[in-house]
Order: C-alpha cells, then structure tokens, then sequence
C-alpha cells in the first residue's frame, strides 16, 4: 500500500437504521473527532511557532539583523500560504485523519533539522519545507467541521476549534522561551518537534472521515439543517468544477480573500514583532515580552469564541456584521498599544489581550464564511485559498513590515497596521447582511420548483425519517 492510498477518502459504508444507535454514534464521534483535531491543531503551532521565541537569543548567537530573520518569516508564510491552497484541494479528496496526521508529523521533523542548521541557507530550506506541510494542518479540519457540524452549530464549534491555535500560541512561548534560555535556541526547535512527531501518531489514532463513512447519515440529515444548496451539496463535484465554479470565479470568496490578506499582516505582524516591540521600545525582559504574546492568544481564544457563539446566536449564521465590528475595533487597540507608557506592564499585557480577541474573531469567521459561500464540497479548498491569500498578507508581515520598523520605526511600523485595519472594514462592510451565496441559493430554488416531491434531488422521507427519528 503507498501514501497516495493512505491518503485516498474513507469509502461510505451501509447507513445504520437503528435511530438510537445513530444518535449514540453521532455524539462519541463528534467529540472524539472534534478533540482530536483541537489537540493536533495545537501542536501545529508549536512546530510553527518555535523559531519566534528562539529568535532573541539566536539574534544574539549568530549575529543577525531584525531582517535576516523578517526573510525567514515571509518565507514560511509564502510556502505555509500556498500550501494551504493546495492541501485545501487535496484535503477535499483526502482522509482527514493520515492528512493531518502526516502533516504534523513531517513539521516535527523539520523544526529538529532547523535546529540543527546554524546557516541561512539552511534555515530558510528547512523552515520552508516546515511552511510546506503547515499547511496540512487546517484543511482537513475545515473538511471535518464541515461534514460533522451543521451550519446552524457551525459557526460555535469552528469557534471552540479556532481557539486551538490560540491555546498553542500561548502554550508555544513558555517552552520555546524557557528552552532558549536554558539550553539555547535549538533546544527551542528540537523539544516541540520531538512532541508533534508523538502527537501525530495520536491523531491517525482519533480521527476518522465523515459520518457517511462510519455508517452515519449526512449531518444535514442528522439535524435537519439544509442549507439553501440541499439539492447539490452531497452530489459529488470535479475539481475543475470545484476549483473554478465555486472558489476562482466566487466574487464573495475574493472579497473575502483579500480582506483576509490585511487582517492577517496585522495578526502576524503583532505575534511575530510585539514582544520585540516590549523589548527594544520599552525595555522588558525577554520572559516578561513573551508573557505578552501568551496573552495576545488567550485574548485570541476568547475572541474566537465570542465571535462564533455572537454570530450563530446574535446575527442568526451572519458572519459579516461580527467581521466588521471587530476590525474598527482592533484599529484603536493597535494605537493603545503604541501609546501606551513604558513601564506599565499590566496595561501593555491587557492592549495585548484586547488585539487577540479582537484580531482573531474576523480571522476565524473569514474562514467560515469563505466556506458558507463557496459548496460544502468545496470546503477545504475554499477555506484553503482564502488561507493563500491571508499567508500572503502574513509574508508581508514578515520582512516587508520588518523594514518599515528599520527605516521609520515602531511609529511607522503601527501606523502600517492601523491603514491594514482600515482596509479590512473597508472590504468586509458590503458583506454584512450576506449568509449564503445567492447565486447558489436562486439557482436552488428554481430546481426545487421544477422538482416533483420524491425525485431524486429530495428523497420522500429525508426530513421526515428524521422528525421520525427524533420523535421516537
């Protein structure tokens, strides 16, 4: 057997008639498959994030400038960026569960090989080819909340799931700092490695396909929550259907993409140069930066949180008006954090908490909308382009903005931020009352219109076996 076959989707198997056995099924599975994947996409970051909280002390080591190291993050995020496009149409037609898996694997890896290297050359190769199979981490997530969560669940549990990486870039500095410092910087690239290696194995241990592969009917069915495309969502597309119908020619996916590119040179900027900020600016220790960083992403699991649960509940599956509100927001928690006087670490720690929460509520709905408006089986490479264009906004994050900060300094560095601010709520204002792409939508409803009941587009007794099923 070889990896492409490891690889191929899980076959559907009979569906189980029994509704209590269907029901019994359906709550293990969630939550085993939904664990699994929040685990995995913690230890993501820690594989992705190791080199930042190595970079004080290898400055110091190897010599190297601000921009030697602004290069290897926009490496990372050019390759993690196109990789996420990528993996996002082999993650549509691949089992999540060896996708990740490997991925992750293959990062651990690659993260000990960096911390072997002491030249340029070498760690922009390794942290390149560690950006290649990052981006094997989030499709098959965006895959499995697609077909385990229905839309009306959906924008709670992305949410819950988003803050994984929130917890593992919060996680990330207290060992990669701690390591740097107590047994130099490569120690702060080999203990994360060794740990995603282990972690991967654990996940092709949780993670299985979806529902339709363990006998389990479709989550549409399950909780009687179609969306407007019901006729089409579980036909089978092509990729070139899947690729050029619903992602290339989406205007709602470009907008989309492109307000995404300047929300992220903000999340990435602030992750990646804040705590350097804290200490070149105003003079804290390297622990008492990183102590920033950990709560810009605890402020990060929060918002993500708070932006899920307000737009199920608040906007009824909207994901505009949440997109919107944060992005004016963040623009003054930018300024604060500028502004604010040196010294006073608790409200710097609190401008830190306000940027994450704020900053990671459009970073996380962008995705679910790009998903809402493209086709369920498109999910991963709509999630996955979108995910392109933000790397590319987070390799502008990288050097580009790393000599803005060298030439105009901190001042122009945060004023940079302020104006990508802008732009998003920009971008993301025409968006506010859109939930589905009414393209799809008209185009489903005349189909429902030429449709007798009983054809093959709406079985006789889907919703009914299910109200059935409920009741019983």
């Amino acid at each position: 057997m070889s990896i492409l076959d490891i690889l191929k989707p899980a076959p559907s198997t009979p569906e189980i008639q029994d509704p209590d056995a269907v029901n019994k099924h359906y709550k293990y599975w969630r939550w085993r498959i939904f664990y699994g994947m929040y685990v995995g996409y913690v230890f993501y970051y820690f594989t992705r994030k190791s080199f930042t909280f190595a970079m004080p002390v290898l400055m110091q080591d190897l010599g190297l400038q601000i921009s030697d190291l602004g290069i290897l993050s926009s490496i990372l995020a050019i390759t993690y960026g196109l990789s996420k496009f990528l993996s996002g149409i082999l993650a549509d037609r691949s089992n999540p569960r060896y996708f990740m898996a490997i991925g992750l694997i293959l990062t651990g890896v690659f993260n000990i090989c960096f911390g072997m290297s002491s030249s340029i050359v070498f760690f922009a190769v390794f942290w390149g080819l560690n950006g290649l199979f990052q981006g094997w981490g989030w499709p098959p997530c965006a895959r499995l909340l697609t077909h385990w969560y229905s839309q009306k669940e959906r924008g709670t549990w992305w949410g819950f799931c988003s803050s994984s990486h929130s917890v593992g870039g919060a996680l990330i500095p207290l060992v990669a700092a701690f390591c740097a410092q107590t047994w130099g910087w490569r120690y702060a690239m080999y203990v994360p490695g060794v740990m995603c290696i282990g972690i991967g194995l654990f996940l092709m241990n949780r993670l299985r396909d979806t529902p339709q592969s363990l006998g389990l009917p479709t989550i549409e069915k399950f909780k009687n929550d179609f969306p407007s495309a019901k006729h089409s969502e579980e036909k089978e597309i092509s990729v070139k259907e899947m690729l050029f119908k619903h992602v290339l020619s989406n205007k709602y996916i470009w907008v989309l993409a492109i307000s995404y590119f300047f929300v992220y040179i903000i999340r990435q900027a602030i992750n990646d140069f804040g705590a350097l900020f804290l200490i070149k600016e105003k003079g804290y220790s390297m622990m008492t930066a990183s102590g920033s960083v950990f709560w810009f992403e605890i402020g990060g699991v929060f918002g993500s949180l708070a932006a899920g649960w307000a737009s199920d509940r608040i906007f009824k599956g909207r994901r505009g008006p949440i997109n919107v509100l944060f992005s004016i927001a963040v623009i003054f928690a930018i300024a604060g954090l500028y502004l604010s006087p040196a010294g006073m670490v608790i409200l710097d720690y609190i401008l830190m908490f306000t940027i994450g929460f704020l900053i990671f509520g459009p970073q996380m709905l962008i995705g679910i909308a790009a998903v809402e408006l493209s086709h369920k089986k498109a999910a991963a490479t709509s999630n996955g382009f979108v995910g392109w264009i933000a790397y590319l906004g987070a390799a502008t994050a990288g050097y580009p903005i790393s000599k803005i900060a060298e030439i105009w300094g901190w001042y122009g560095f945060f004023v940079a931020l302020g104006i990508c601010g802008a732009v998003s709520v920009i971008l993301l204002l025409p968006l506010w009352k859109i939930k589905s792409n009414p393209k799809f939508t008209s185009q489903d409803q005349t189909a429902a219109k030429l449709e007798p009941a009983g054809s093959a587009a709406d079985p006789v007794g889907t919703v009914e076996t299910v109200k059935a099923m409920k009741e019983e």
